[in-house]
């Protein structure tokens, strides 16, 4: 258990380095936006290949950070039941949903995916609008943001596997940031109530 849980370690160090750098892209991204409205309405003058800059910048940063955003346990979740089983339950139900959905998931998207990405490499696609960029750099992220969705898929399995065996401490929050925040507006709130009110006799 020890070598795996140290691929994990390596693999939740590669990609919390690359979530947090490829958010950076959405700051150049919004740049691009500003230059590309700005010298389009000064100078009317405009090019596909700022549109799709721009498109390129935020789905990268998309993809590249879907990873780290799976480690932080910061993905979108309906959660109607989940909330109400207890922290065991809830280990059992991370471990099937990556077992029978993500890891089948991204399986099948990095499968169906890298020859249409080879391809496209290959024949060193362009697009088709007038001045637009080459295509395949926008495919290969497709295909690099899937690949490190299935690598942190091991490894959030290898360390649900160690925490329910006991081997770990289960260090991961299960709530989601917006509960978070309530639960620490709540607590800030009773006590400034209980500041303004003073200790009661």
């Amino acid at each position: 258990m020890s070598g795996l849980l140290a691929l994990s370690r390596g693999i939740d160090r590669m990609n919390t380095f690359i979530g947090k750098n490829v958010s950076w892209l959405i700051l150049i991204a919004v740049l691009v936006s500003a230059i590309n409205a700005v010298v389009r309405k000064v100078f009317s003058i405009s090019s596909n290949a700022w549109l799709e800059l721009q498109w390129y910048l935020y789905g990268t940063a998309f993809l590249l950070a879907a990873a780290y955003t799976l480690l932080e346990n910061e993905h979108i979740r309906i959660d109607i039941v989940y909330g109400r089983w207890s922290r065991r339950v809830q280990h059992w139900i991370d471990l099937a949903g990556h077992l029978l959905f993500l890891m089948p998931f991204t399986t099948l998207v990095l499968y169906l995916t890298y020859p249409w990405v080879m391809r496209s490499i290959r024949l060193q696609e362009i697009s088709m609008n007038a001045g637009g960029l080459i295509l395949w750099p926008a495919k290969l992220m497709l295909l690099l943001g899937f690949g490190l969705l299935f690598l942190q898929g091991v490894s959030e399995i290898i360390k649900k596997i160690a925490v329910m065996r006991g081997v770990i401490p289960d260090h991961v929050d299960h709530l989601d940031s917006h509960s978070r925040m309530a639960e620490e507006a709540a607590g800030i709130d009773s006590h400034d109530r209980t500041e303004q009110e003073g200790p009661r006799t």
